[in-house]
């Protein structure tokens, strides 16, 4: 028994050491391409070719985020990928955005957690320093403002901003862009 507590806490510890170099030490690494490697090989992070992840994001866990072809994630976004992040192709993420996939049950009496998945489309935008709560799917095309809070669903093409996010307009149906974006040292 005794032993088998043993290696649970090592594997634990060793978890908790991935992390850490991921989001302190890797995440400031100005290599792109060596960002990725960890991301990939170490963090079993699912990304698509072309994608882009600029310094400085940081992550809850390893795994259960997937990011399709050519998206970008800018700076210093804090992805919450405990309950599971999948984001589509050519998806542009801006600087500062914040993607939750966990919280606790306000009715719970022992303040239990939860975790709900958070699904983005192809060609979704999302604007600066916007929140993204557990559970929401954002449809194909749509455009998150900057500094909104996105507590529901978003229909595709749609425009949505303010606290918490309504639906502003409608966008443009006919997208063809790629955003494949990349920085030399981003």
């Amino acid at each position: 028994m005794e032993q088998r507590e043993n290696k649970f806490r090592f594997k634990g510890l060793l978890s908790e050491l991935r992390l850490y170099l991921c989001n302190e030490w890797i995440a400031g690494f100005p290599s792109q391409r060596i960002r990725n490697f960890y991301y990939r090989k170490v963090m079993h992070l699912n990304l698509g070719p072309g994608c882009s992840i600029f310094m400085h994001c940081s992550f809850d866990c390893a795994r259960n985020l997937s990011v399709g072809a050519n998206s970008v994630i800018n700076q210093k976004c804090r992805l919450d990928n405990r309950g599971g992040i999948s984001i589509g192709e050519n998806v542009s993420i801006s600087q500062e955005v914040l993607i939750l996939t966990a919280d606790h049950d306000t009715e719970a009496t022992d303040f239990k957690g939860r975790e709900k998945p958070v699904h983005i489309e192809d060609f979704v935008w999302i604007g600066t320093r916007a929140t993204i709560l557990p559970g929401v799917t954002i449809g194909y095309g749509a455009l998150i403002a900057a500094g909104a809070v996105v507590t529901k669903d978003v229909a595709a093409y749609s425009i949505v901003g303010g606290v918490p996010a309504k639906l502003l307009r409608s966008r443009r149906k006919d997208l063809s862009y790629q955003t494949k974006y990349k920085r030399l040292f981003q």
